[in-house]
């Protein structure tokens, strides 16, 4: 049976005036409070380690949307809708607007395979639906240190938090999936090969050791970084041992 979708985008006072008069529903506003929370809160004495996080909850840069299914067609229809008005948008709401997609909750509790698998179909289905075909700058192949996922012609940084988590923290949200897409253009003047982006990078990297009490995964670099991958960072496995070795994406470019 499909679900009703409905959401749009939200910028954070529309959020709060939605929530202020009861226009969602109880998960979504679980959700977003657990969010804000972990933002602006703190664990064991440690703030969540992307401080650029922290910065656009609290300044309110982000923009937000809900998801009713990690695999309801119709649901899933509506999340691209919403992420290409947000691609086209972004950029008149502030140099980092992110946007932050919120999804309802499984009715069992899923393990770290499971949420995984979820993930990586949603990634799909977007590309898959994906209005606009693959940007030629980007390789498509992700064993190319150079590849990202795209969508609508922007490359971009999804990253997920979800409830199997249990040591890494700052990837742990008990209120189902959560994924923040961040494309290429918000980190100018922060990247990876930048000054300002190796001393962001190499403060984060000591607070996530803080926030989570281990170390950061392997996986985790920079993009063009020659010995790691980013996709393996979309999300990333609990237990530092671990790893994916193969994307789960099909990437078709030409369409």
């Amino acid at each position: 049976m499909a679900v009703e979708s409905t959401y749009g985008l939200f910028t954070q006072d529309q959020l709060h005036d939605a929530l202020d008069i009861g226009a969602l529903p109880d998960w979504a506003e679980s959700h977003y409070e657990g969010f804000r929370n972990v933002m602006l809160g703190t664990h064991d004495d440690a703030p969540f380690p992307c401080y650029f996080g922290i910065e656009s909850e609290r300044n309110g840069d982000a923009l937000y949307t809900f998801c009713d299914s990690m695999t309801d067609e119709s649901a899933l229809l509506t999340l691209t809708d919403t992420l290409f008005e947000y691609v086209q948008v972004f950029e008149e709401y502030g140099e980092r607007t992110s946007l932050v997609i919120f999804f309802k909750p499984p009715e069992r509790e899923l393990d770290e395979a499971a949420y995984r698998d979820h993930f990586w179909h949603i990634l799909q289905f977007l590309h898959d639906h994906d209005p606009e075909p693959w940007p030629h700058h980007i390789p498509t192949d992700p064993t190319d240190p150079y590849w990202e996922f795209c969508f609508a012609g922007e490359p971009m940084f999804p990253t997920a938090r979800a409830p199997f988590y249990e040591q890494r923290m700052s990837r742990h949200t008990p209120h189902g999936l959560e994924i923040t897409a961040q494309p290429r253009a918000i980190f100018a003047g922060i990247t990876g090969d930048t000054a300002a982006g190796k001393e962001a990078r190499r403060i984060i990297r000591a607070r996530i050791e803080d926030y989570d009490g281990v170390c950061p995964h392997a996986d985790i670099g920079n993009w063009g970084d020659s010995h790691t991958r980013e996709w393996k960072q979309y999300l990333l496995p609990e237990r530092n041992e671990d790893t994916i070795e193969t994307c789960p994406l099909t990437i078709t470019a030409l369409r």
